[in-house]
């Protein structure tokens, strides 16, 4: 059984398009044959109406629930929460309640790992767990980081995002030294592009430039469209809503330089072993 990836989807600056790239990744493996869950660890919930669940407050079982039961040391039923979505993913939703599960982490033993000791619990059920984060850097965010394997940084060409960058690589470095020392860069990944302004294109050349020498960042682009919005307020991804669209194409892209990555990690590991 191939081992389980746990990728955090962050990055603090809001309206970056975090909840796209979890969505059609995560949707995008799954198409493959990769056993998927998605966590929405955001309390606005904007990936669980993504898949189709437009009422959030009205489900009976959330992270939330799931956060309290292992503060409280109380058992998990298996599955218990996660739902089910007809593109072959599974959510373990979200909605308002997690906002109250950020304030009881501070007291909470252990407050940093408790997604980790749930994600422990069950990650052998899956190929790979995507987190969509919160835009901030609070404790739910610390929480998501010490649960990942790997972290995948969606920005968009603004000077603003650069700053919030800096920010994020800063925590990042905080949470390896202290809390998750295997917690890797997957990648920038340079999102919601316009590349006809020049300004925009200066700014891709910058992040390129200035982060390129020491992390990766993704070959691929996902450029800006009407057609991404659409698909998420439709419940669905972006490969059911416009399949031969140019987002569809560069989330493909995105997947084939992902898996390959892992391809290459694999064969490294298998060769040091021998």
């Amino acid at each position: 059984m191939s081992e389980c990836i746990v990728r955090a989807i962050s990055n603090q600056k809001g309206g970056v398009g975090k909840t796209t790239v979890c969505l059609n990744l995560g949707i995008g493996l799954a198409r493959q044959g990769k056993r998927v869950l998605l966590i929405d660890f955001d309390v606005q919930a904007n990936l669980t109406q993504s898949l189709g669940y437009q009422m959030p407050d009205e489900l009976p079982v959330t992270v939330s629930d799931i956060m309290r039961k292992i503060m409280e040391d109380e058992p998990i039923g298996p599955g218990e929460g996660i739902i089910k979505h007809s593109e072959g993913v599974s959510l373990l939703p979200s909605n308002i309640q997690l906002s109250g599960v950020e304030t009881s982490l501070v007291q909470a033993m252990n407050r940093e790992r408790i997604l980790k000791t749930y994600i422990d619990q069950i990650k052998n059920q899956y190929d790979t767990i995507l987190i969509d984060c919160m835009p901030s850097l609070g404790m739910l965010t610390i929480n998501a980081l010490t649960a990942a394997d790997k972290v995948i940084i969606p920005i968009q060409a603004h000077f603003l995002s650069v700053k919030g960058l800096e920010l994020l690589l800063k925590t990042v470095g905080r949470v390896r030294k202290q809390l998750n020392p295997d917690l890797a860069i997957e990648g920038i990944l340079l999102n919601m592009l316009d590349r006809r302004s020049t300004f925009t294109q200066e700014i891709i050349a910058l992040i390129r430039d200035h982060f390129g020498t020491n992390l990766k960042v993704f070959k691929t682009e996902i450029p800006m469209s009407v057609r991404a919005v659409e698909a998420g307020a439709e419940g669905k991804s972006i490969y059911l809503h416009d399949p031969r669209g140019k987002v569809a194409q560069a989330f493909e892209n995105l997947i084939r330089e992902v898996t390959q990555h892992e391809r290459q990690r694999k064969e490294n590991q298998d060769r040091e072993l021998r």
